[in-house]
């Protein structure tokens, strides 16, 4: 018994690898290593070497490492997109200022034949689309007679001194300033006056009650 047992166990195994069964024709699925027969003992499952869990943790380093790398290149391209938009909106302001700088000297023109009433036919209507347009882009004119006078908005060219006035005062709009929102292109040019030093002052109203009258007043 014991010699046939081990003669069974120990001759040849024979394993059919053909693709086609020859009993039902069709196509077998690839097999793989034959399974391990009755009895046989598990494979142990292969333990981490500290080589590999060394090799894992240096994968997650650089892993980390590569992250940081594109978080940063993110964060320097929406800094840099940011800059772009804001000299590509500084640029396009500049361009509109030069260009309506230029138109200042045709806006006096137009306020001065309108002052003269010159503005007649197509030349009115030229004049008004051209103040349209200056409006249209944020052109504002500004400076009126008998406003206080700042010199961060005027230039005076003139000076006097006049009556009825608390301060420097502008008496006349000599030529008109221009800005666009808080930026001054060309202050408003202006005479001013400020109160007359040697006029007499104005006579304090007094808060006492009147003295009872003498005997020399009686009399």
């Amino acid at each position: 018994m014991t010699d046939s047992a081990e003669t069974e166990h120990t001759g040849p195994t024979i394993r059919d690898r053909r693709r086609i069964d020859p009993e039902t024709y069709q196509v077998r699925e690839p097999q793989s290593a034959a399974a391990p027969g009755p009895g046989a003992p598990a494979e142990p499952i292969p333990e981490e070497s500290p080589a590999l869990a060394e090799e894992i943790a240096d994968l997650k380093t650089q892993l980390g490492e590569r992250t940081a790398d594109l978080q940063r290149l993110q964060a320097e391209y929406v800094n840099y997109k940011r800059r772009v938009d804001r000299d590509r909106d500084l640029s396009r302001k500049g361009g509109v200022e030069a260009v309506l700088k230029d138109l200042m000297s045709v806006l006096d023109d137009i306020r001065s034949a309108r002052e003269h009433e010159e503005l007649s036919g197509g030349f009115k209507a030229v004049a008004d689309e051209v103040e349209r347009v200056a409006a249209r882009n944020g052109l504002e004119s500004y400076g009126t007679k008998g406003e206080p006078f700042d010199p961060h908005i005027h230039e005076a060219l003139l000076h006097a001194h006049a009556e009825g006035i608390d301060g420097p005062t502008c008496v006349e709009i000599l030529q008109p300033g221009y800005r666009v929102g808080d930026r001054i292109l060309r202050p408003a040019r202006v005479a001013v006056a400020e109160p007359d030093p040697s006029a007499p002052a104005a006579p304090a109203e007094s808060q006492e009650a009147p003295s009872a009258p003498t005997a020399d007043d009686e009399q």
